[in-house]
């Protein structure tokens, strides 16, 4: 798929399929592998001429706001489609691949109605956008929360000993709770393992002799636990430390174990669930914000041609996806269908500094209104 267009404006003196079939025919006599495609626009309403100089002022920075969460939406949708090891689709507008839907545009007017106030209908489709981009944050920040949440637990199921839980590690058998006994897990480095079999037994009094059980071993640190009488456990755990083992506060609970459990399965339904709906929904709302912003683009061609041809409206919009090579070749083109005192027009005031109308953007380079389109 085609990812950069550009979306153009030539001016119209007398026909506009003339005007195209010139166009197409030097398109296919000098840059053969550029596509070339009309772009229909149709009537909209002017109004003064001085609404239309202030809604200039908003145009680019709207286009940019537009553009900016179609790609959001877009790289959401293929975070999650990595994620979850699905096959990338092809983004669609109501079934339609989005490129087509660019380069066979129609206006919806049942969406925009064309007798409605250009003001109106930027507006329109500014909040609507707007409104999508919320949408995404809140439902994007509920899935992090529980990914969060879900990333808190697994690091400390798969961290080391020193951090990690150990519900899944001590079983029943491994533990002795009585009224004067206690059963306490100790990390231990793996260097320190001789050292610590040679000396859990003397670090205090009534340290029940070899009771001390291994009973599981990472990259870093290995799992004992040694059993000794309740009184002395604290005395145990700062000698212990002073001989650099870790005595880890631990309370043995098959219903606390069960209720973790009971906790990570539901987060992991949760993320999947969220993740699932999330993705239908940028699929839908990626076609409702990249329909927005064609529509957006068609005012925007509207309103530069206005301002740059002058009134009754008589231009030929049309979009065109030139290889890098052409491009200079392309604008060469376009350049001979603007007449010599547009061209000198617009150079002087190139020259000067100034832009063209206070469009900003492509459309100070060109003696024609011109902006790019980047899919992706």
């Amino acid at each position: 798929m085609t990812s950069r267009y550009w979306v153009v404006s030539l001016p119209v003196e007398n026909s506009a399929s003339s005007v195209w079939n010139r166009l197409q025919e030097q398109i296919s006599k000098h840059s053969f592998d550029t596509p070339l495609y009309r772009f229909n626009i149709p009537n909209l309403r002017v109004g003064t001429l001085d609404l239309l100089l202030a809604l200039s002022d908003d145009l680019v920075k709207s286009s940019n706001f537009i553009e900016g969460v179609s790609h959001k939406t877009r790289r959401q949708i293929e975070e999650f489609e990595r994620v979850s090891g699905v096959e990338s689709n092809a983004l669609t507008v109501d079934g339609v691949p989005v490129d087509s839907y660019l380069t066979r545009f129609v206006w919806d007017e049942a969406k925009y109605p064309t007798m409605s106030p250009l003001k109106e209908i930027v507006d329109s489709i500014h909040s609507q956008v707007a409104k999508i981009e919320d949408d995404l944050k809140v439902r994007v920040a509920e899935y992090n929360n529980v990914r969060s949440q879900l990333n808190a637990i697994n690091r400390k199921q798969s961290g080391s000993l020193a951090v990690r839980d150990l519900s899944d590690l001590v079983k029943t058998e491994d533990i002795i709770i009585s009224e004067h006994l206690i059963t306490l897990p100790a990390i231990v480095p793996k260097y320190s393992q001789k050292d610590w079999l040679a000396s859990y037994e003397t670090l205090t009094d009534y340290v029940v002799p070899r009771s001390s059980k291994k009973l599981h071993e990472d990259n870093e640190y290995a799992l004992y636990t040694v059993t000794l009488f309740k009184r002395v456990a604290d005395n145990f755990r700062t000698n212990a430390r002073e001989k650099g083992f870790q005595i880890r506060d631990f309370e043995y609970s098959p219903e606390a174990q069960e209720s973790r459990k009971q906790e990570l399965e539901r987060l992991v339904q949760d993320q999947e669930s969220l993740r699932s709906s999330l993705l239908q929904w940028c699929y839908t709302s990626y076609g409702e914000v990249f329909s927005s912003w064609m529509h957006f683009c068609a005012v925007r061609v509207f309103a530069e041609s206005i301002l740059r041809y002058g009134l009754p409206p008589s231009f030929l919009a049309c979009v065109l996806s030139p290889t890098t090579k052409s491009e200079k070749k392309v604008r060469s083109i376009l350049e001979g269908f603007c007449d010599n005192s547009n061209s000198t027009h617009w150079k002087s005031e190139d020259e000067m500094g100034g832009g063209i109308f206070g469009l900003g953007g492509e459309a100070d380079t060109y003696p024609y209104p011109s902006f790019t389109i980047n899919l992706v």
